[in-house]
């Protein structure tokens, strides 16, 4: 079993109650990534559903995760026979850090086809991106051992002090432990670059928190690496919004993502 296959492997504990664990290692400045939170909530809810994809989930962050057990509660509100949706709560030392509502299925049932796609973003090719930033670009996240990220060689601006003047940013990923993706790891991979606010002009380097996360999950990917890009173009408030499209090595567009979070302080 691979690493996040045991993620989110939640153990029942009850009518609605599940054990997980939160691994350490897959953080950015210590803090566990969202989509990994997410992907533990779904992993829970499911297979409750009777249906085996995530198609949509939501999940709103309350307070930052931790390395260490948790549980999930849930309750599933429908399932009929194309779909399930559930609700659920992952709760560590007695505090909810995430609420998420997702709604499942079978997405190999789904699979009939495009019928209208705008196109996918020009992302050169796997091995004419950047692999990961090295501790001399000064922002090297755990999570990066986990998941390989080549970069758009145009996009790394945030890095190396020399922005190209707007807030994207995107790249190939793969789990390094060979994983082939599938559609829970699309949760995971929604949120798994560093923000693209990044890349926006007059914003400093600092921790994004991320306040809603929605994925939207097409089909289930084919193996090999995920194409990614993020976006923001809306920074206003304090807040921003990023969003996401993922896909695979076939060209086929596998999910969409949208997130709000806190615009990082100087």
């Amino acid at each position: 079993m691979f690493e996040f296959d045991e993620i989110g492997a939640a153990v029942p504990a009850g009518e609605g109650r599940w054990t997980a664990t939160i691994p350490d290692g897959w953080d950015f400045a210590g803090i566990p990534n969202g989509g990994l939170v997410m992907s533990i909530l779904a992993g829970a809810l499911g297979p409750a559903t009777g249906h085996p994809d995530p198609v949509t989930v939501t999940a709103h962050f309350t307070s930052p995760a931790e390395p260490g057990p948790a549980e999930v509660h849930g309750e599933v509100l429908r399932s009929g026979r194309r779909f399930g949706t559930a609700s659920g709560r992952l709760i560590q030392n007695g505090r909810v850090v995430a609420h998420a509502l997702g709604t499942f299925g079978n997405l190999e049932e789904r699979e009939t086809g495009v019928v209208y796609e705008t196109g996918l973003p020009g992302l050169p090719p796997v091995e004419a991106c950047t692999g990961s930033l090295h501790e001399s670009d000064g922002f090297v996240p755990r999570i990066f051992d986990k998941v390989e990220i080549r970069f758009h060689p145009d996009h790394l601006g945030f890095a190396t002090g020399d922005k190209h003047g707007a807030a994207e940013l995107a790249g190939w990923m793969r789990f390094r432990d060979g994983r082939g993706p599938d559609p829970l790891s699309m949760l995971l991979f929604a949120d798994a670059h560093p923000p693209s606010v990044f890349n926006a002009p007059e914003i400093s380097f600092g921790w994004v928190p991320t306040i809603e996360l929605t994925v939207h999950v097409h089909k289930r990917p084919h193996p090999g690496w995920i194409g990614s890009w993020f976006s923001t173009e809306h920074i206003n408030g304090g807040l921003l919004e990023e969003d996401g499209v993922l896909w695979d090595e076939e060209g086929d567009l596998v999910a969409v993502s949208r997130q709000l979070a806190v615009v990082p302080r100087p």
